[in-house]
């Protein structure tokens, strides 16, 4: 818990983790957009979830699969595998300020739905990834800071029981009440604003990009006819 370390790791996706859109780090309020293009942040990751299974499902049809849930068998599932997320090397790499690298094909259906809705795949993947850390980059950043220091270093010593190491994985119950007691907590807080404001202004080029492309993005999802056949497999959650 709470300490944060400099590591590299490969990410590699599920069929149903790929296709989500990740919505967790607020870029901007809502604006009206193009006719079909709601103004609410909820609705508009709605739409860009939808049309990305649209199209990924369209795309797998096209070769005979579908992203249903049945069970395949092992020589069945990799050419879904193949098929869904490309094959061979990762041409996609961003690696973070955090240390993690994070990796991506630019073949296979999930990458060709993301090049109809967003364009410059390469553009995308990084602009994805930066902004979906930027809360992870600024925590990393608050590592410097000697009050996080010191209360790390009195959080370890709580959550450590007496004559023995400390836990790897400790105590939930006691790991919070240690947070609260050591004054971990409270310099989190305080930190956690500023670091966020300054990441946000390191990776303005980033987000600038961001918004560019998901903006079209949004445009080019509420303009995708409707479908002429139903939907296989499940909606992605």
């Amino acid at each position: 818990m709470l300490r944060t370390t400099s590591r590299t790791r490969h990410v590699l996706l599920t069929a149903a983790a790929a296709l989500l859109i990740s919505a967790c780090t607020a870029v901007g309020p809502g604006a009206s957009g193009p006719p079909g293009v709601p103004s609410d942040p909820a609705a508009q990751d709605a739409l860009l979830k939808a049309a990305e299974h649209r199209l990924v499902a369209d795309c797998l049809d096209g070769q005979g699969l579908s992203l249903s849930s049945r069970p395949r068998a092992p020589d069945e599932d990799r050419a879904f595998r193949a098929a869904l997320f490309g094959t061979g090397p990762r041409e996609l790499s961003v690696t973070l300020a955090t240390g993690a690298t994070v990796t991506a094909h630019e073949d296979g259906c999930l990458a060709s739905a993301r090049h109809r809705l967003y364009g410059d795949q390469r553009r995308w993947f990084r602009a994805q990834v930066v902004v979906d850390n930027l809360r992870a980059e600024a925590q990393a950043r608050m590592g410097a800071d000697p009050d996080h220091r010191a209360a790390l270093a009195r959080w370890t010593r709580c959550v450590t029981p007496p004559d023995r190491p400390r836990p790897a994985r400790p105590d939930p119950a006691a790991a919070t009440r240690c947070a609260r007691e050591s004054g971990l907590d409270e310099v989190r807080a305080r930190l956690e604003d500023a670091e966020l404001t300054t990441v946000r202004t390191l990776r303005r080029g980033e987000l600038a990009t961001y918004r560019q492309l998901r903006d079209r993005a949004l445009r080019r999802a509420a303009e995708l006819p409707a479908p002429t056949h139903p939907q296989k497999g499940p909606t992605p959650s």
